[in-house]
């Protein structure tokens, strides 16, 4: 097995040198845009937008003619704007309305910005995409020296939605994890833990309860999932072998793929659970496609995918472009991937090879390196605070609870704020979990120094407008509770880091609700 490992190392480091060079970021994207309008140049869309002039629309000396044609001939699209004017005629059965073709799949995302459940089309062109994408990530493993050579044949298990998909007599619904599991390629069968049966099951906390029962049997070298939900499935292993960390139960285990939400506020809490350091790898696979991945040790930057079906483009998240509520004005600043700068934010339109056009995928991102295309995630366009200026980001809070949990050594693994007035003027209520015994008081100020240091708007607020600072701590389980009751536990749904107001009068009651025994 040894020999097996080693050959199969070799193979990826030769595979992972022999990746052909790219041209330059700009001179890939526009060959994907103009790979996008021919093969959507008859469908409905297309038509409509007059993708046939784009697709032969050439301009000496001028590359990005064709895109300026693009920006002019087709608006941006928020969901709501593109399932309402086109993709709930896909939804219905109609082919050839975005992209070519029935549309068989549907992701169905956690919506927490718009519609309450948003139906994502998953087209096959997208599904091979990901796959492509997600070799790729696989690829870049070569590079961690301390990696033994068996762990490429070792097992890998993807905690994901089932893949007992629901069918509605025209198409199947589920959670994207479920629909790319359901088509993973026959070659990686043998490696995929925990297995189509149990990979089949729609009530999360059984299919938790087998993979622990089952764990004991599998040499896991690799785990991928949303961090809640692995460290849930971690503990509950650890307490039912009465062991003391993961590793005594996978002693393979070296690499940890997350995404979906920042890792930071989890890290402590992982660390505890290993018996020694694992890979931490990053990856942003959304439920519109792989947008990008971690591809070197040294950076928590990830790579953009940009030569593989999705075209970017960028927009400054700004007060020009973005109103205070978060939505994006009608005719944005847009920008290419060769005139955006580091250290700024940036909204993301992305068009792909499932029939999404300029559609504003709701993530904010920040260039870390421009020369190798790497982002980070810093934040939703919806997801901050700004109640009298603060301008307070997802960032922000995670940088913020990250610093607490080393400053009193506990484990914060949800929280999310709400806005709230304070008389004349505003404050911010904070849910935190922790089951660790902490003063709550000390914590919210700690938060609040911390904050002051982050962001230099939310130190001069809170000398102004922003006065109240409230906090509520408790066990972990609420939050849990919350996505149950809301029909969004497990999968690839996540809790709010920013509440609205009813989300937050909705969560303070089942808070009362729990603590009077309900």
């Amino acid at each position: 097995m040894d020999l097996l490992g080693t050959l199969v190392k070799t193979g990826i480091k030769l595979r992972s040198r022999r990746q052909k060079k790219q041209a330059s970021p700009l001179e890939e994207q526009m060959k994907v845009l103009q790979k996008l309008l021919v093969k959507a140049e008859n469908t409905q869309f297309g038509k409509h937008y007059h993708f046939g002039m784009m697709v032969g629309l050439r301009k000496a000396g001028d590359v990005k003619a064709k895109y300026k044609q693009f920006c002019r001939n087709v608006p941006t699209h928020t969901y709501n704007q593109i399932f309402d004017a086109w993709w709930h005629k896909t939804l219905a059965g109609q082919p050839d309305i975005c992209w070519p073709g029935q549309t068989k799949y549907f992701a169905l995302s956690s919506g927490t910005s718009e519609a309450a459940t948003k139906h994502i089309p998953i087209t096959k062109d997208i599904i091979k995409a990901n796959q492509k994408t997600s070799i790729r990530q696989i690829l870049t493993l070569s590079h961690y020296k301390n990696l033994p050579s068996d762990f490429f044949i070792k097992g890998i298990l993807m905690l994901g939605g089932s893949t007992n998909l629901n069918f509605n007599g025209i198409s199947y619904e589920g959670d994207l994890s479920g629909i790319q599991v359901s088509q993973i390629p026959f070659w990686f069968q043998p490696f995929y833990k925990p297995g189509t049966k149990i990979a089949q099951e729609k009530d999360w906390g059984k299919k938790l309860d087998d993979i622990v029962l089952k764990a004991k049997d599998w040499d896991i070298g690799c785990v991928a999932g949303v961090p809640a939900w692995i460290q849930i499935l971690i503990e509950k292993i650890i307490r039912h072998y009465n062991v003391k960390t993961i590793h005594e139960i996978w002693p393979n285990f070296s690499v940890y793929g997350h995404g979906g939400v920042s890792f930071e506020p989890y890290r402590k809490a992982f660390d505890k659970l290993m018996g020694r350091p694992v890979i931490y790898l990053e990856t942003y696979l959304a439920s519109e496609g792989f947008i990008a991945y971690q591809s070197r040790p040294e950076t928590r930057g990830m790579k953009l995918a940009i030569d593989n079906g999705i075209f970017f483009e960028f927009v400054p998240f700004n007060e020009e472009n973005f109103n205070s509520e978060g939505e994006m004005v009608a005719n944005p600043q847009t920008l290419l991937v060769d005139e955006v700068e580091e250290g700024k934010d940036y909204a993301i339109l992305i068009s792909t090879c499932a029939g999404a056009w300029r559609y504003l995928i709701g993530d904010v991102i920040r260039f870390s390196d421009l020369e190798k295309c790497e982002i980070v995630i810093t934040g939703r366009t919806k997801h901050y605070i700004s109640l009298c200026g603060e301008h307070m980001s997802v960032e922000n809070m995670n940088s913020a609870i990250a610093a607490v949990q080393e400053q009193f050594n506990v484990a914060i693994t949800e929280f999310a704020v709400a806005g709230i007035r304070s008389g004349t003027l505003f404050g911010h209520k904070w849910f935190v979990s922790c089951d660790d015994t902490i003063d709550s008081e000390k914590l919210i100020e700690a938060i609040d120094e911390q904050l002051k240091n982050l962001n230099d708007d939310y130190r001069t607020e809170r000398g102004h407008g922003l006065k109240e600072l409230q906090i509520e701590v408790m066990p972990l389980s609420y939050f849990h509770r919350y996505l149950e009751k809301k029909g969004k536990l497990g999968g690839q749904n996540k809790f709010p880091r920013v509440l609205k107001k009813h989300q937050m009068e909705e969560f303070e009651e089942l808070i009362q609700d729990i603590r009077n025994g309900g």
